[in-house]
Protein backbone atom coordinates (compact mmCIF):
# COMPACT_ATOMS: atom_id res chain seq x y z
CA UNK A 1 0.00 0.00 0.00
CA UNK A 2 2.48 2.57 0.89
CA UNK A 3 4.75 1.63 -2.39
CA UNK A 4 1.37 2.66 -4.05
CA UNK A 5 1.13 5.67 -2.43
CA UNK A 6 4.98 6.33 -3.72
CA UNK A 7 3.80 6.20 -6.87
CA UNK A 8 1.10 8.13 -6.76
CA UNK A 9 3.78 10.81 -5.27
CA UNK A 10 5.99 10.90 -7.64
CA UNK A 11 2.85 11.23 -10.64
CA UNK A 12 2.35 14.17 -8.85
CA UNK A 13 5.80 15.55 -8.68
CA UNK A 14 6.78 14.34 -12.54
CA UNK A 15 3.35 15.51 -13.70
CA UNK A 16 3.36 19.16 -12.21
CA UNK A 17 5.83 20.52 -15.27
CA UNK A 18 3.74 18.89 -17.62
CA UNK A 19 0.39 20.44 -16.91
CA UNK A 20 1.78 23.63 -16.68
CA UNK A 21 3.50 23.24 -20.46
CA UNK A 22 0.03 21.83 -21.52
CA UNK A 23 -1.75 24.61 -20.01
CA UNK A 24 0.83 27.16 -21.69
CA UNK A 25 -0.14 25.18 -24.89
CA UNK A 26 -3.67 25.32 -24.75
CA UNK A 27 -3.53 29.28 -24.41
CA UNK A 28 -1.88 29.58 -27.83
CA UNK A 29 -2.95 26.51 -29.77
CA UNK A 30 -6.90 27.71 -28.43
CA UNK A 31 -6.27 31.60 -29.99
CA UNK A 32 -4.93 29.73 -33.13
CA UNK A 33 -0.67 29.49 -32.98
CA UNK A 34 0.85 26.26 -33.00
CA UNK A 35 2.98 26.09 -30.64
CA UNK A 36 6.18 24.04 -30.60
CA UNK A 37 8.20 25.59 -28.44
CA UNK A 38 6.93 24.71 -25.64
CA UNK A 39 10.27 22.46 -24.77
CA UNK A 40 12.62 25.59 -25.33
CA UNK A 41 10.79 27.86 -23.48
CA UNK A 42 10.44 25.62 -20.53
CA UNK A 43 14.80 24.50 -21.31
CA UNK A 44 15.50 28.37 -21.38
CA UNK A 45 13.63 29.22 -18.29
CA UNK A 46 15.00 26.36 -16.04
CA UNK A 47 18.58 27.84 -17.35
CA UNK A 48 18.23 31.52 -16.13
CA UNK A 49 15.79 31.04 -13.39
CA UNK A 50 19.09 28.38 -11.56
CA UNK A 51 21.21 31.06 -12.55
CA UNK A 52 19.25 33.89 -11.19
CA UNK A 53 18.58 31.87 -7.96
CA UNK A 54 22.09 30.84 -7.64
CA UNK A 55 23.37 34.56 -8.04
CA UNK A 56 20.41 36.00 -5.60
CA UNK A 57 20.20 33.31 -3.31
CA UNK A 58 16.19 33.68 -3.94
CA UNK A 59 13.82 30.92 -5.63
CA UNK A 60 11.47 33.74 -5.93
CA UNK A 61 14.01 35.95 -7.89
CA UNK A 62 14.94 32.45 -9.57
CA UNK A 63 11.82 32.09 -11.01
CA UNK A 64 11.05 35.93 -11.73
CA UNK A 65 13.77 35.62 -14.14
CA UNK A 66 12.84 32.36 -15.62
CA UNK A 67 9.34 33.54 -16.47
CA UNK A 68 10.87 37.16 -18.10
CA UNK A 69 13.05 34.43 -20.27
CA UNK A 70 10.44 32.15 -21.04
CA UNK A 71 8.07 35.47 -22.52
CA UNK A 72 10.63 36.95 -23.81
CA UNK A 73 11.04 33.82 -26.06
CA UNK A 74 7.19 33.61 -26.33
CA UNK A 75 7.18 37.10 -28.24
CA UNK A 76 9.68 36.48 -30.32
CA UNK A 77 7.64 33.65 -31.45
CA UNK A 78 4.18 36.35 -31.14
CA UNK A 79 6.13 38.51 -33.30
CA UNK A 80 7.01 35.98 -36.24
CA UNK A 81 3.48 34.24 -36.49
CA UNK A 82 1.11 37.03 -35.71
CA UNK A 83 2.82 40.56 -37.13
CA UNK A 84 4.90 38.81 -39.78
CA UNK A 85 2.76 35.70 -40.41
CA UNK A 86 5.39 33.34 -40.35
CA UNK A 87 5.70 29.55 -40.27
CA UNK A 88 4.49 29.02 -37.14
CA UNK A 89 6.01 25.28 -36.86
CA UNK A 90 9.40 26.34 -38.22
CA UNK A 91 9.18 29.55 -35.57
CA UNK A 92 8.50 26.86 -32.77
CA UNK A 93 11.45 24.78 -33.40
CA UNK A 94 13.79 27.71 -34.25
CA UNK A 95 12.33 28.58 -30.66
CA UNK A 96 13.64 24.93 -29.47
CA UNK A 97 17.26 24.91 -31.50
CA UNK A 98 18.55 28.52 -29.60
CA UNK A 99 17.50 27.52 -26.92
CA UNK A 100 18.98 23.96 -27.13
CA UNK A 101 22.25 25.63 -28.18
CA UNK A 102 21.94 28.84 -25.92
CA UNK A 103 21.73 27.22 -22.68
CA UNK A 104 24.82 25.16 -22.84
CA UNK A 105 26.73 27.72 -24.25
CA UNK A 106 25.81 30.03 -21.50
CA UNK A 107 26.25 27.58 -18.87
CA UNK A 108 30.03 26.43 -20.33
CA UNK A 109 31.28 30.26 -20.34
CA UNK A 110 29.52 31.23 -16.78
CA UNK A 111 30.02 28.29 -14.36
CA UNK A 112 32.75 26.02 -16.00
CA UNK A 113 30.64 22.64 -15.46
CA UNK A 114 30.57 21.18 -19.47
CA UNK A 115 26.98 23.23 -19.56
CA UNK A 116 25.81 22.27 -16.21
CA UNK A 117 25.39 24.85 -13.57
CA UNK A 118 26.63 24.01 -9.82
CA UNK A 119 24.54 22.85 -7.34
CA UNK A 120 21.92 25.33 -5.74
CA UNK A 121 22.64 25.71 -1.90
CA UNK A 122 19.29 25.13 0.06
CA UNK A 123 18.18 29.19 0.44
CA UNK A 124 17.93 29.26 -3.80
CA UNK A 125 15.85 25.96 -3.81
CA UNK A 126 12.45 25.65 -3.32
CA UNK A 127 11.71 23.05 -0.88
CA UNK A 128 8.75 20.27 0.39
CA UNK A 129 6.35 21.87 2.60
CA UNK A 130 4.95 19.29 5.86
CA UNK A 131 1.70 20.15 6.05
CA UNK A 132 -0.15 20.22 9.43
CA UNK A 133 -0.40 17.05 11.77
CA UNK A 134 1.13 15.00 8.70
CA UNK A 135 3.68 12.82 10.65
CA UNK A 136 0.84 12.23 13.04
CA UNK A 137 -1.35 10.86 10.85
CA UNK A 138 0.98 8.73 8.55
CA UNK A 139 0.25 5.47 10.62
CA UNK A 140 -4.30 5.95 9.97
CA UNK A 141 -4.56 3.49 7.78
CA UNK A 142 -5.30 4.82 3.85
CA UNK A 143 -6.23 8.23 4.98
CA UNK A 144 -3.34 8.49 6.74
CA UNK A 145 -0.98 8.00 3.89
CA UNK A 146 -3.33 9.69 1.63
CA UNK A 147 -2.83 13.15 3.75
CA UNK A 148 0.70 12.55 4.47
CA UNK A 149 2.13 10.85 1.53
CA UNK A 150 -0.10 12.36 -1.32
CA UNK A 151 -1.15 15.59 -0.20
CA UNK A 152 2.02 16.48 1.93
CA UNK A 153 5.64 17.44 1.45
CA UNK A 154 5.10 19.04 -2.13
CA UNK A 155 6.59 22.34 -3.19
CA UNK A 156 4.61 25.44 -3.13
CA UNK A 157 4.75 25.28 -7.12
CA UNK A 158 2.94 21.92 -6.63
CA UNK A 159 0.23 23.66 -4.44
CA UNK A 160 -0.26 26.83 -6.50
CA UNK A 161 -0.58 24.65 -9.63
CA UNK A 162 -3.08 22.50 -8.24
CA UNK A 163 -4.87 24.28 -6.43
CA UNK A 164 -4.87 28.08 -8.45
CA UNK A 165 -3.42 27.69 -11.92
CA UNK A 166 -5.39 24.61 -13.02
CA UNK A 167 -8.94 26.26 -11.37
CA UNK A 168 -7.90 29.91 -12.93
CA UNK A 169 -7.20 28.65 -16.96
CA UNK A 170 -10.52 26.85 -16.81
CA UNK A 171 -12.37 29.58 -15.46
CA UNK A 172 -10.65 32.30 -17.60
CA UNK A 173 -10.91 29.64 -20.71
CA UNK A 174 -15.14 29.05 -20.52
CA UNK A 175 -16.01 31.70 -17.92
CA UNK A 176 -14.54 35.14 -19.36
CA UNK A 177 -15.02 37.71 -21.64
CA UNK A 178 -11.39 36.97 -22.68
CA UNK A 179 -11.75 33.17 -22.47
CA UNK A 180 -14.57 33.48 -25.32
CA UNK A 181 -12.67 36.00 -27.82
CA UNK A 182 -9.57 33.48 -27.08
CA UNK A 183 -11.98 30.71 -28.66
CA UNK A 184 -13.90 32.61 -31.25
CA UNK A 185 -10.19 33.71 -32.52
CA UNK A 186 -9.19 30.05 -32.58
CA UNK A 187 -12.28 28.98 -34.53
CA UNK A 188 -13.09 32.16 -36.69
CA UNK A 189 -10.87 35.05 -36.69
CA UNK A 190 -12.42 36.57 -39.96
CA UNK A 191 -15.95 36.39 -37.90
CA UNK A 192 -14.16 37.71 -34.89
CA UNK A 193 -12.38 40.70 -36.56
CA UNK A 194 -15.90 41.61 -38.10
CA UNK A 195 -17.09 41.58 -34.69
CA UNK A 196 -14.48 44.19 -33.51
CA UNK A 197 -11.76 41.90 -31.62
CA UNK A 198 -8.12 42.50 -32.24
CA UNK A 199 -7.14 39.04 -33.66
CA UNK A 200 -3.43 40.38 -32.80
CA UNK A 201 -3.98 41.28 -29.30
CA UNK A 202 -5.95 37.94 -28.19
CA UNK A 203 -2.86 36.02 -29.99
CA UNK A 204 -0.46 38.27 -28.30
CA UNK A 205 -2.24 37.93 -24.91
CA UNK A 206 -2.58 33.82 -25.46
CA UNK A 207 1.39 33.56 -25.85
CA UNK A 208 2.23 36.20 -22.68
CA UNK A 209 0.31 33.83 -20.64
CA UNK A 210 1.43 31.20 -22.24
CA UNK A 211 5.25 32.13 -21.82
CA UNK A 212 4.28 32.40 -17.90
CA UNK A 213 3.37 28.86 -17.12
CA UNK A 214 6.60 27.78 -19.70
CA UNK A 215 8.43 29.81 -16.97
CA UNK A 216 6.95 27.92 -14.25
CA UNK A 217 7.54 24.75 -15.89
CA UNK A 218 10.85 25.74 -16.50
CA UNK A 219 11.77 26.90 -13.04
CA UNK A 220 10.30 24.18 -11.32
CA UNK A 221 12.33 21.46 -13.10
CA UNK A 222 15.84 23.22 -11.88
CA UNK A 223 14.81 25.57 -8.99
CA UNK A 224 13.05 22.37 -7.35
CA UNK A 225 13.19 19.21 -8.63
CA UNK A 226 16.74 19.11 -10.10
CA UNK A 227 18.18 21.77 -7.88
CA UNK A 228 20.40 22.36 -10.68
CA UNK A 229 20.40 23.19 -14.53
CA UNK A 230 21.55 20.60 -16.41
CA UNK A 231 21.92 20.27 -20.24
CA UNK A 232 18.42 19.49 -22.23
CA UNK A 233 17.59 18.75 -18.96
CA UNK A 234 14.15 18.71 -20.10
CA UNK A 235 14.07 16.01 -22.21
CA UNK A 236 11.59 16.00 -24.01
CA UNK A 237 8.62 16.90 -21.55
CA UNK A 238 7.45 19.46 -23.38
CA UNK A 239 6.53 17.47 -26.84
CA UNK A 240 4.70 15.16 -24.31
CA UNK A 241 3.08 18.64 -22.73
CA UNK A 242 1.94 18.58 -26.26
CA UNK A 243 1.11 15.00 -26.72
CA UNK A 244 -0.98 15.58 -23.77
CA UNK A 245 -3.06 18.82 -24.79
CA UNK A 246 -3.94 16.29 -27.95
CA UNK A 247 -5.37 13.68 -25.63
CA UNK A 248 -7.05 16.06 -23.87
CA UNK A 249 -8.53 17.53 -27.09
CA UNK A 250 -7.30 21.10 -25.99
CA UNK A 251 -9.52 21.08 -22.80
CA UNK A 252 -7.73 21.32 -19.42
CA UNK A 253 -9.14 19.11 -17.24
CA UNK A 254 -8.51 16.39 -19.73
CA UNK A 255 -5.28 17.58 -20.55
CA UNK A 256 -4.44 17.31 -17.08
CA UNK A 257 -5.51 13.88 -16.42
CA UNK A 258 -3.58 13.34 -19.69
CA UNK A 259 -0.06 14.66 -18.20
CA UNK A 260 -0.98 12.57 -15.08
CA UNK A 261 -1.44 9.65 -16.80
CA UNK A 262 2.10 10.12 -19.33
CA UNK A 263 3.56 11.01 -15.34
CA UNK A 264 2.52 7.71 -14.13
CA UNK A 265 3.93 5.57 -16.95
CA UNK A 266 7.25 7.57 -15.98
CA UNK A 267 7.17 6.86 -12.47
CA UNK A 268 6.68 3.03 -13.29
CA UNK A 269 10.02 3.52 -15.59
CA UNK A 270 11.66 5.18 -12.61
CA UNK A 271 10.84 2.24 -10.72
CA UNK A 272 11.67 -0.37 -12.72
CA UNK A 273 15.18 0.12 -13.67
CA UNK A 274 17.37 -2.49 -12.24
CA UNK A 275 14.49 -4.75 -10.85
CA UNK A 276 14.65 -8.70 -12.15
CA UNK A 277 10.98 -9.48 -13.20
CA UNK A 278 10.27 -13.11 -13.42
CA UNK A 279 10.62 -15.37 -16.33
CA UNK A 280 12.27 -12.47 -18.43
CA UNK A 281 14.77 -11.07 -16.01
CA UNK A 282 16.12 -7.88 -15.55
CA UNK A 283 15.00 -4.98 -18.75
CA UNK A 284 17.66 -3.33 -20.07
CA UNK A 285 17.43 0.15 -19.05
CA UNK A 286 16.66 1.64 -22.52
CA UNK A 287 13.57 -0.63 -23.36
CA UNK A 288 12.17 0.82 -19.80
CA UNK A 289 13.07 4.67 -20.53
CA UNK A 290 10.88 4.70 -23.39
CA UNK A 291 7.94 3.22 -21.60
CA UNK A 292 6.14 7.00 -21.54
CA UNK A 293 7.07 7.84 -25.29
CA UNK A 294 5.29 4.44 -26.14
CA UNK A 295 2.35 5.16 -24.48
CA UNK A 296 2.07 8.52 -25.74
CA UNK A 297 2.57 7.23 -29.38
CA UNK A 298 -0.42 3.81 -28.29
CA UNK A 299 -2.57 6.46 -27.45
CA UNK A 300 -2.58 9.64 -29.91
CA UNK A 301 -2.46 6.92 -32.86
CA UNK A 302 -5.70 5.42 -32.39
CA UNK A 303 -7.19 5.27 -28.62
CA UNK A 304 -8.40 9.00 -28.18
CA UNK A 305 -11.06 8.56 -30.71
CA UNK A 306 -10.87 11.83 -33.02
CA UNK A 307 -9.56 15.17 -31.78
CA UNK A 308 -10.63 18.41 -33.29
CA UNK A 309 -8.17 21.17 -32.97
CA UNK A 310 -8.99 24.69 -33.55
CA UNK A 311 -10.44 25.54 -36.60
CA UNK A 312 -7.79 28.34 -37.51
CA UNK A 313 -4.82 26.34 -35.80
CA UNK A 314 -1.80 27.30 -37.97
CA UNK A 315 -2.97 29.41 -40.02
CA UNK A 316 -2.16 32.95 -40.63
CA UNK A 317 -4.42 35.89 -40.11
CA UNK A 318 -4.68 38.31 -42.93
CA UNK A 319 -7.10 40.72 -42.04
CA UNK A 320 -9.82 41.38 -44.81
CA UNK A 321 -10.48 44.42 -46.58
Amino acid sequence: MEMFFSLLDSTVRVATPLVLAALAGMFSERSGVVDIGLEGKMLLAAFVSAAVALGSNSPWLGMAAGIAASVAMAMVHAFVSVTYNGNQLISGMAINTIASGLTPVLGLALFHQGGNSPQLPDAARFHEIALPFADALRDVPVLGLVYSKLISGHSVLVYLTALVVIPLVTWVLFKTRFGLRLRAVGENPHAADTAGISVARVRYTALFWGGVLCGMAGTYLSVYQTGSFIREMTAGKGFLALAALIFGKWRPLSAVAGCLLFAFADAVQIRLEGVALPVVGQIPSQAIAVIPYVLTVLLLAGFVGRSLAPKAIGVPFVKSR
